[in-house]
């Protein structure tokens, strides 16, 4: 295995983890209790970032790294937002837990290693 393939697997694997995480977060959805917001933002994007290790795996091009680098830059920003004191989303700050700091360390992970790969299919071309 190529060290560009080798690349493409841990990309796949730091977003596939931070959306498994954030799926995990919904389990309110399955108990049939109240659903809220949050609850179907985490669903969706952990949906989203679980598919998004097809694009990478594939090689579907550059504009699939920069809509997966973006929504996920899109999901710190909310986070960091709901953390500050009196935030326009949610009007109080948010709890910082090890969980949320672990899956904001795979998004970076994410954004970092797919910048790499969008870097570094550039010098071939």
């Amino acid at each position: 295995m190529n060290n560009a393939a080798i690349l493409a697997y841990v990309t796949s694997a730091s977003t596939f983890i931070a959306g498994v995480l954030h799926i995990n977060k919904t389990t309110d959805i399955l108990k049939g209790e109240s659903v809220s917001n949050a609850d179907v933002l985490f669903l969706i994007g952990g949906i989203a970032q679980v598919f998004w290790i097809v694009p990478i795996i594939k090689k579907w091009g550059k504009t699939w790294y920069f809509i997966g680098i973006a929504g996920t830059i899109v999901f710190i920003l909310l986070w960091a937002v709901t953390r500050l004191p009196d935030n326009p989303i949610t009007g109080r700050s948010g709890p910082i837990s090890v969980e949320a700091l672990t899956i904001q360390a795979f998004q970076i992970a994410f954004i970092i290693l797919s910048s790499i790969m969008l870097i570094s299919n550039q010098r071939k071309i």
